[in-house]
């Protein structure tokens, strides 16, 4: 029987992972529009390949330790199954929050731009919201699909479903609570305006809530022949 590592070691995974994939994501594309000279395709790929190689080793370093949820949305499915208890959850979410705004801040440190900053990108409307919903919902699936039966699997298959959601969602694949947040508080090419970041979040809460439902179903163990 294994045990999981401290809480406080978890905490501290899942604030590190937050952080440098905040960073990452909007670092990326600051760097991405400073050199594709207003080509925003582009500006988009240093996104997307960025966000996919940092997803892919974080999870493969701190998954052992957290899980490397770095994602509400992702610990509330988690604890949800009771594969995590809520107390523990609450302090993985408020990790992700805090330190995914710190990240963001780095970004803008390390590019020399102010660090408070709200963005003005609107971000809204039918199209992007389903989007965020469809996003979300194949994050999750791919998570539980992966985590049942290839679970050493699960970072490229994470990194490499987010790198195609950027491409083929609408809004670009946030799938995120925490980021959507951290985005609001980026005037740069990844930002959000902050009002139009609770529809998204709703809609990847609800992403989250159908995958985890289809999951139980779908992916559930075959019953042993009598």
């Amino acid at each position: 029987m294994t045990t999981s590592p401290p809480l406080a070691r978890r905490l501290v995974a899942e604030g590190l992972g937050s952080f440098l994939l905040f960073a990452c994501v909007i670092g990326s594309g600051i760097m991405a529009t400073n050199l594709s000279q207003g080509n925003d395709a582009i500006a988009l790929l240093g996104n997307t390949l960025a966000t996919g190689a940092i997803l892919f080793v974080l999870i493969t370093v701190l998954g052992p330790i957290s899980g490397a949820h770095m994602n509400p949305a992702v610990t509330i499915v988690v604890a949800s199954r009771g594969e995590l208890n809520w107390r523990d959850a609450s302090g993985y979410i408020g990790a992700q929050f805090a330190f995914g705004i710190l990240g963001a801040w780095a970004a803008h440190l390390m590019f020399d731009l102010p660090t408070l900053q709200l963005s003005v990108k609107a971000r809204t409307g039918l199209g992007q919201w389903v989007g965020e919903g469809i996003a979300t919902f194949g994050l999750i699936l791919t998570i539980l699909g992966t985590v049942r039966d290839r679970t050493g699997s699960v970072a490229a298959a994470v990194a490499l479903y987010i790198t195609a959601a950027y491409w083929f969602t609408s809004s670009t694949s946030f799938a995120n609570p925490a980021i959507t947040v951290a985005r609001s508080l980026t005037n740069s090419f990844a930002g959000i305006a902050p009002h139009n970041a609770p529809a998204f979040i709703a809609a990847q809460l609800m992403g989250a809530a159908v995958a985890a439902i289809l999951a139980s179903w779908l992916f559930q163990k075959a019953e042993t022949a009598s």
